[in-house]
């Protein structure tokens, strides 16, 4: 067994002193032993330690074994043989384990590494400059606010977490590295989702929310405290405790070999997963690891059912969504009975004194409770489920009128809607629906360098600029002399994201409850397309006699479906004042955010009726809007039959919008291009 060592106390808040974050310490600590985990998704409010968590990880993993000047932090007992800086001399030297954190903002470039510029233009050789994936080698690669990540990193990053090694193809460079780290990630959910794909492929998650209890709350509040006024003195009193868990991970890391996955566990953890109705396989192995881990870590060298229900309890919460508007969770009732029913029961042929025997008398999950079941039990535990977090369908409801009554109408299940982008490109934020100049895309051309700013070359713009001038600046024999003003950046043009912005009439001119329900299907419709796309998302209604802003511009499109979902409607239709409202939102949001485009969506029947010369008002507001160059598009809910006032369809003239009846939505012709009209 590898001797433990410890790096010793560092002011850093000290990971034993974390109070009520236990299932977040135990799923780091897991990855930690065992990294082919997949790593960690921490989400959680604003304010709930978790990323001093993961900072405070690093202080207890125990020191490396490196090869000196290796650039890629390669151990020298198990030398890599894909590592671009080997082979190796059996040299050796220690270093703390790394925590390298991945902002935000961070290229391509950055996460992969790239051509060394300078060195293949002034020597022409071809030399690779490594990216944070290489430095987070043996380490901890950390992402805060991961779900802002633009998704092609979000896959990069998974991908080399999975296989343990990154892979470079491009700009002449050809190179394959180990990248073996674990990887954790945090946000926060109302900042927006990760896509389920991206999601699934994270090894455990865990939901963090601070506690409720008045106690614990105390208990918090003293420890920070203590440790802000004097930090020395409060990491020296965990300085014990700091040392054994790090002695123990070391212990449970040479023991994870030794664990002995038995048949009846394999088969109680593929029972437990289909139970919860997951899809693929990516649940059952990432369980399975975890259960191993979980023995490892608890001392045992044959996995139980408390190892198992430990491992569930962190691997599935985020695979069991149906839909993605479902909140990732898990309720610990019904993994309960998919435990109790997966439990073999008892074979009185076997030994009872077999380690291994699934009918151990001192097994928890004895068969006691399961009565002899073998059903998966999903059945009422998943309608329960069901009807917590899908949407409620629309009920037959004959031609009843909301009026002023203010009831709540539900949708239909949504429909694949088509897109809805502004046709001329503009310099966004990177994500998936309207032509844009951004940061990953084709290259349409090349730019001068601002200072000493980051970004991928432009080889070909950069050789041309340094060229005319090699006799003046005395060059002799192969290679260019380039000066950091000679190098240019690539253009390119991709997709952006926009602010989708939602006014939405829920007046009772909107008709009956039928009708209403149509036109939120139609809006969930919308906003899943939003979601699949990764725009911002915000909700403007207006009934009665103001508008209201149900949901400031978020990323959470989530939290849009639920607003909408428990919208009433009824009242008079004060048109003027939602758009006005709608103005004052997309003004708010331009400051706060500048390149993030807004795309207004105004959903109604046109029948103003709030106040003197209603309509008028709203025409004038429509103008003003138009004006300003509000990209906008009108569905109008008039219904279709009897008299149609086409009120909508004047206002949309007035936006200079797209006009679209909501059968058309619902048909699926709702992916226009706003501008194309003008085009045409």
């Amino acid at each position: 067994m590898r001797a433990p060592s410890f790096s010793g106390p560092s002011n850093s808040f000290p990971f034993t002193a974390i109070v009520g974050m236990d299932d977040l310490q135990l799923a780091l600590i897991l990855a930690t032993i065992s990294p082919a985990i997949g790593g960690v998704l921490i989400r959680g409010e604003k304010g709930t330690a978790k990323s001093t968590a993961v900072r405070a990880l690093t202080e207890i993993l125990p020191p490396v074994d490196v090869v000196p000047g290796c650039r890629f932090s390669c151990d020298p007992d198990h030398p890599d043989s894909t590592c671009p800086d080997g082979p190796h001399a059996g040299e050796r030297s220690m270093r703390a384990a790394r925590l390298v954190e991945l902002p935000v903002g961070a290229t391509e470039d950055r996460v992969l590494g790239s051509l060394h510029l300078e060195k293949a233009l002034a020597e022409g050789v071809t030399a690779y400059e490594p990216g944070l994936l290489a430095a987070a080698h043996r380490g901890l690669l950390y992402v805060d606010e991961v779900n802002l990540l633009h998704d092609h990193l979000v896959d990069v990053l998974l991908d080399a977490a999975a296989m343990g090694r990154a892979t470079v193809e491009r700009d002449g460079v050809s190179v394959t590295h180990p990248a073996r780290f674990v990887l954790v990630g945090t946000m926060n959910p109302e900042e927006g989702e990760l896509r389920p794909q991206l999601l699934d492929r994270f090894g455990l998650t865990v939901d963090v929310v601070a506690s409720r209890d008045p106690a614990v709350r105390v208990e918090v509040m003293r420890a920070r405290l203590t440790y802000e006024a004097d930090p020395e003195k409060f990491v020296t009193r965990y300085d014990g405790a700091q040392r054994e868990l790090a002695e123990r991970i070391v212990k449970a890391r040479d023991l994870l070999t030794e664990v002995i996955l038995t048949d009846s566990a394999l088969r109680q953890i593929a029972e437990i997963c289909a139970s919860f109705d997951v899809d693929g396989m990516r649940a059952d192995l990432v369980t399975a690891r975890t259960a191993v881990a979980h023995a490892a870590w608890s001392g045992r060298t044959v996995v139980e059912v408390d190892d198992v229900r430990a491992a569930a309890k962190l691997a599935l919460p985020h695979r069991r969504r149906r839909n993605p508007f479902d909140a990732p969770g898990l309720d610990d009732q019904q993994l309960e009975e998919a435990i109790n029913n997966s439990t073999p029961p008892e074979d009185p042929d076997d030994d009872p004194t077999d380690p291994t025997d699934p009918g151990d008398p001192g097994d928890p999950g004895d068969p006691g409770g399961s009565g002899g079941s073998e059903e998966d039990g999903s059945g009422n535990s998943d309608e329960t489920v069901d009807a917590q977090s899908q949407p409620t369908e629309s009920q037959p409801a004959g031609n009843q009128p909301t009026g002023g009554s203010g009831e709540v109408v539900g949708s239909s299940a949504p429909y694949k809607a088509r897109l809805l982008s502004v046709q001329v490109a503009g310099a966004g934020v990177a994500g998936r629906r309207s032509r844009a100049i951004t940061e990953v895309g084709r290259v349409v051309g090349d730019r001068g360098r601002i200072g000493r700013e980051a970004g991928r070359p432009h080889l070909l713009g950069t050789m041309r600029t340094a060229a005319p001038y090699q006799k003046a600046r005395g060059r002799s024999g192969p290679g260019l002399v380039v000066r950091p003003d000679d190098v240019r950046l690539a253009v390119r043009e991709g997709r952006e994201g926009n602010l989708v912005l939602f006014c939405v009439d829920a007046s009772g001119s909107m008709g009956t409850k039928k009708r209403m329900g149509e036109v939120k299907t139609a809006i969930v419709s919308l906003l899943l397309d939003a979601y699949q796309r990764r725009d911002t998302v915000g909700l403007v209604t207006f009934a009665g006699a103001a508008a209201t802003v149900s949901l400031p511009p978020t990323g959470s499109v989530e939290t849009a479906v639920r607003r909408l979902e428990s919208l009433p409607t009824g009242g008079r239709t004060p048109l003027a004042e939602g758009l006005l409202q709608a103005a004052e939102v997309l003004r708010i949001a331009a400051i706060r955010d500048p390149r993030r485009r807004p795309l207004l969506v105004l959903v109604t029947d046109g029948r103003a009726t709030h106040g003197d010369n209603a309509f008028a008002r709203a025409r004038q507001a429509a103008g003003w809007l138009a004006q300003r160059g509000v990209a906008t598009v009108v569905v109008d809910c008039e219904p279709r039959r009897g008299i149609r006032l086409g009120l909508s369809a004047e206002l949309a003239a007035d936006l200079g919008a797209e006009y679209l009846d909501l059968g058309d939505v619902a048909a699926g012709n709702l992916i226009r291009t706003v501008t194309e009209r003008k085009a045409a």
